[in-house]
């Protein structure tokens, strides 16, 4: 297994001009993908996830009902905290509210993924929710990588904004 820096997300815009991200943990970590259907009792249309680290791999499988299964093949893939929507937060162009989410916490069995890169729809820009302020409780361990450290020369920041507002 490989630890990258980055990752190059091709999009296509509006005007059907062909664009590049590109992911890279320590500066544009955040990403957006479609919500899947079945499980978007919220009736979100996407979902967001902070990026903690890029990988890829030589892979392969001794699954018998497999195709190919003893050809090695490159996997790429992103180590993900996901974002959740702010419970009983309304937003919308009518409203003039940008959608809030904040980190799932780290007792939910779905805090922490891998993502497929090909699912991901783009980078997206995330803005912290200044007023809500911030939260060391969302990770029981104070030094860990899912953390989301910003270091501004010696001193380093220790907790998460509390949300995020989607900037659209």
């Amino acid at each position: 297994m490989y630890s990258v820096q980055t990752c190059r997300l091709y999009y296509t815009t509006y005007d059907v001009q062909r664009q590049t991200d590109t992911v890279n943990p320590r500066t544009c970590a955040d990403v957006i993908v479609h919500a899947p259907a079945p499980d978007n009792k919220n009736h979100e249309p996407y979902w967001y996830a902070h990026v903690l680290g890029i990988y890829h791999a030589k892979v392969s499988t001794s699954h018998p009902d497999a195709v190919n299964g003893r050809e090695v093949r490159r996997m790429e893939f992103l180590w993900v905290w996901w974002l959740g929507a702010e419970p009983g937060h309304r937003h919308g162009f009518r409203r003039g509210v940008l959608p809030k989410i904040g980190f799932v916490p780290s007792m939910d069995e779905y805090t922490f993924s891998f993502l497929d890169p090909k699912h991901v729809i783009r980078g997206c820009h995330l803005v912290p929710a200044f007023t809500c302020g911030r939260t060391s409780d969302l990770l029981p361990v104070k030094n860990t990588d899912a953390r989301c450290l910003q270091c501004y020369g010696q001193a380093c920041e220790t907790d998460d904004w509390m949300n995020f507002y989607v900037n659209m």
